[in-house]
């Protein structure tokens, strides 16, 4: 593990290139800077500066190595590496309130966008006018998306919203691909098909997960529950609350284990075995040695009159982490997963060191 700091402002979002050699971050604000990792150092090489809004959302591209950005402005751009610059490309994304999330297809012929207008916008490239065109998914829709995640097979969407729903929608766009073949979530997949609509998620659903096959969908909503739905079981959802406090991402390491964190600063290790058996395994954080030194009578009185406690510990948690945590998907292999924190410190932890722990 490596701790690096990128500054005194929250880092709102963040996307990883196909190496792990550089990260696109932003700062909480308009702005996205391209940092490159030059020994144990990260320099800034580029930055970003399209948006008039607030950065919401960022992906990376890993084949096409091309970066999509979302903001509060309720615009999208398309960032492509020319002459080592970045030029962006406008979408036409057509909502009228801030755009939330954004995420690209496993085969990278297009993106979709989540926003407050209540609607998804699924996006593509029109070669004949050289531009990135739009086409809206509303059905069923009553509030904010919140989260995005792709099928493998790159046609089916699941989408977290704030209205307490999960949903899963076919984007089939016949202009630019293959009609798909039948899948368990459903045969029939016309363009905005609504093929799965959780109703009793809890609260709002902050993140969803397909599995590595596609035939499991994992979500997490704001009333510290995780929930499992299985496709090959006729969609039957599976819930578990948990003790702890809101989950906010969630992703799978394999078919059968899941790793989900949240306010808790500390990623914690499902099991879904099937037939509605989802259970806790584990904590995959890893508690801080401290060493405690006898407290003077001299220093207590000074805590006393300092901070008007005779605490001798710090604020510090006991955990790698020091606040809320995201887990960030790089692509669908698990090695390219990798969490951080939702503050100007980011830890870069090697998925691979949990998988071994596993075994």
């Amino acid at each position: 593990m490596s701790l690096y700091s990128f500054g005194l402002e929250p880092l709102s979002c963040h996307a990883w290139n196909k190496d792990r050699t550089q990260i696109a971050v932003s700062p909480n604000s308009s702005v996205v800077n391209i940092y490159q990792k030059k020994g144990k150092e990260w320099s800034k090489i580029h930055e970003l500066k399209e948006h008039s809004g607030r950065i919401t959302g960022i992906d990376w591209a890993p084949e096409s190595n091309r970066i999509v950005t979302c903001a509060s402005d309720r615009n999208a751009y398309v960032w492509t590496l020319k002459d080592a610059v970045w030029k962006p490309t406008l979408v036409l994304v057509r909502i009228n309130r801030a755009a939330t999330c954004v995420k690209w297809s496993p085969l990278e012929n297009k993106f979709a966008l989540g926003s407050g207008a209540k609607l998804i916008s699924v996006c593509y490239f029109e070669k004949e006018n050289d531009w990135w065109l739009s086409k809206h998914i509303k059905k069923g829709i009553c509030s904010t998306v919140l989260s995005l995640d792709w099928h493998p097979n790159n046609i089916l969407l699941a989408a977290g919203s704030a209205d307490l729903h999960c949903r899963v929608f076919s984007t089939y766009i016949k202009e630019i691909e293959d009609k798909p073949g039948p899948t368990p979530w459903g045969a029939k997949m016309p363009f905005g098909e609504m093929l799965l609509e959780h109703k009793d998620c809890g609260g709002w659903v902050h993140s969803v997960a397909f599995s590595p096959s596609g035939d499991t969908l994992a979500w997490v909503s704001h009333n510290s529950s995780i929930s499992v739905a299985d496709a090959t079981q006729g969609k039957e959802v599976t819930q578990l609350t948990t003790e702890h406090l809101p989950l906010l991402s969630v992703l799978y390491v394999n078919e059968t284990e899941i790793v989900a964190a949240g306010h808790d600063c500390c990623p914690y290790q499902f099991s879904y075995k099937g037939n509605g058996k989802l259970d806790f395994v584990r904590k995959l954080g890893i508690a801080k040695q401290t060493s405690k030194n006898s407290m003077s009578a001299m220093q207590h009185f000074r805590n006393l009159d300092k901070k008007a406690t005779t605490d001798e510990e710090d604020n510090e948690l006991n955990t790698l982490h020091q606040n809320s945590i995201t887990l960030k998907v790089l692509s669908r292999h698990p090695l390219h997963s990798t969490p951080h924190n939702v503050t100007s410190k980011i830890s870069i932890l090697k998925l691979i060191q949990w998988i071994r722990g596993l075994r």
